[in-house]
């Protein structure tokens, strides 16, 4: 029953077994479209998402298979690190660059730098010499100290997404913005890291290799950050000059999805981090590309990386549940489950102490830095931080694999051993800790009262919190439209803030160059031209290019 997704793609493969290959993949496309649907009808509650749902569906599904073959296998399809790294990695880290609330973003900068890039090398320590303690007391197998460096940046990759469902961005966006910036950012740093690990010369371990290892880190973290920018801008400047719209909206879009998969292809080949790459490549797009195309443009690349990562996010979870109960695996790792739930208990209790070094420390420093007009991080808030950083994900699962197995498959203990160990942590950190997320934050941050807002509430997607930042101004997420408040933000924010002065830099150098809000091209006829209201502001015409 099990097929390897990869393997069909390739011309001439289906002959052998054409029958078994479509039953499969329509098997597995109707399971998607399942848990789109259960996921949406248990969305008014808000107790779960589709993760979970995903998750629950390839349990049920998985058994279901064990049944039918005997107890010889639980997965309609094989997984594939070039499926996943190549086709489905992309568009989920590239979204969340692309939908990203800028402004919010900008402003807490440096405390989501602290808490994604600081706090993932804490709690990556952490994870590493607490694994290298413990695992060896239950006789786990013959690891070697890039093994333990593995599991330290495995373990470090957060999955924040049951938070920022119960999470509303309108009425707490400091919180939104920390949670959401810093899952992106921890996500791209633990990629980096487990790249560098992968590099490191482990047999001869000594200053010099540390230095090397700290050196090689900063460089992939930075040349994968300018390859991402370079092709934002790049596609930027194509799009403003060439003006496609007057042709075909098509072409706009099909620039824009093309040259974000190429940042993200070319850092590949270049031995870079392509999390990091598309991830920036997603915001300059989303800062100066996306303001050069019409509006159906707009509207049609919006919804389609959205979708993209949607559907990519959910074929992973449910992936996780079928493979879940490999008997394989389990068999391999071990006689019975109990050194797997031990090992996964242990990593759990090493995750949740690595966070907390770092979440409330940090905090502490950042309100320090923060002037009295700046909003602070409240205890209560800094509890729901570390609480959103528990759950893990589809970076974890996807670094385990890359770690542990050959196209899915093992045949060594410890690595089937890591693998169990690492799909038990994924399901009860999301299923326990994610049914936990809503009570916990209704505890801590009650929601407000009023007429509309638990309909409000309801009827939001996860999705749309991210998706309608794209409607409005890159600059205006967090702005309360009461002119009582704007005036107050204008007299006590500082004069001289770095957000400022980019500002600055940014209307007088770069978006007249590469375009954005304000600076679009003049197309004749366009829809942008009739419904953007500051078009008329600052508008550049064909005399004026």
């Amino acid at each position: 029953m099990g097929l390897d997704l990869g393997a069909i793609l390739k011309p001439g493969i289906l002959g052998v077994s054409d029958h078994d290959a479509i039953v499969s993949i329509n098997i597995f496309i109707a399971l998607l479209c399942s848990c789109i649907i259960i996921g949406h009808l248990l969305e008014g509650n808000r107790w779960v998402n589709e993760s979970i749902t995903a998750l629950v569906m390839g349990l049920i599904t998985g058994g279901v298979i064990l049944l039918v073959t005997n107890g010889t296998n639980s997965r309609i399809l094989v997984f594939s690190e070039d499926l996943f790294f190549i086709y489905l990695l992309p568009p989920i880290i590239f979204n969340a660059g692309f939908q990203v609330k800028k402004k919010q973003f900008f402003r807490n900068f440096m405390t989501i730098i602290l808490f994604g890039a600081v706090g993932t090398l804490i709690s990556f320590v952490i994870i590493t010499l607490g694994a290298m303690g413990l695992f060896k007391k239950l006789d786990v197998g013959p690891l070697e100290l890039g093994d333990y460096l593995a599991i330290g940046a495995i373990f470090s990759a957060t999955d924040s997404v049951c938070t920022l469902q119960v999470l509303n961005q309108d009425e707490t966006p400091l919180l939104y913005s920390l949670v959401f910036g810093e899952g992106v950012v921890n996500d791209a740093t633990s990629v980096v890291l487990f790249n560098a690990i992968e590099n490191l010369d482990i047999g001869h371990f000594d200053a010099l290799v540390l230095l090397n290892f700290i050196g090689n880190f900063l460089y992939l973290f930075f040349t994968s950050t300018l390859l991402g920018v370079a092709t934002g801008l790049l596609s930027a400047y194509i799009i403003k000059k060439l003006c496609f719209a007057r042709h075909s909206t098509d072409r706009e879009v099909s620039i824009m999805i093309l040259m974000a998969y190429l940042s993200y292809m070319l850092s590949m080949l270049l031995d870079l981090s392509g999390i990091l790459t598309v991830f920036f490549c997603g915001i300059v797009m989303s800062h100066y590309t996306w303001h050069n195309v019409t509006e159906s443009s707009r509207v049609t690349t919006k919804h389609t990386f959205a979708t993209l990562s949607f559907i990519a996010e959910i074929f992973l979870f449910l992936y996780v549940g079928m493979d879940a109960l490999d008997v394989e695996k389990w068999k391999l790792a071990s006689s019975s489950p109990k050194k797997p739930i031990a090992l996964s208990a242990i990593i759990l209790g090493l995750v949740m102490v690595g966070r907390a070094a770092f979440v409330f420390p940090l905090s502490f420093l950042s309100n320090l830095s923060k002037k009295e007009a700046r909003p602070k991080i409240s205890f209560k808030q800094q509890v729901i931080i570390w609480w959103a950083g528990l759950m893990r994900g589809a970076v974890s699962i996807a670094l385990a694999y890359n770690k542990f197995t050959a196209s899915g498959h093992t045949a060594v203990r410890v690595n089937a051993i890591m693998i169990t160990s690492t799909v038990i942590v994924v399901l009860f950190s999301t299923m326990v800790f994610g049914f936990l997320t809503k009570p916990l934050i209704t505890l801590l941050i009650p929601p407000r009262t009023g007429p509309n807002t638990s309909s409000l509430l309801s009827s939001q997607s996860i999705l749309d919190p991210l998706l309608t930042s794209m409607m409005g101004s890159d600059f205006d997420v967090g702005q309360i439209s009461s002119p009582q408040y704007n005036l107050q933000f204008i007299l006590t924010a500082p004069t001289r803030s770095v957000h400022r002065l980019w500002r600055k830099f940014d209307d007088r150098f770069m978006r007249p160059m590469f375009g954005g809000r304000g600076f679009v091209p003049f197309v004749p006829g366009s829809p942008v031209e009739r419904s953007d209201p500051d078009s008329h502001l600052g508008t550049v015409t064909e005399a004026e290019r």
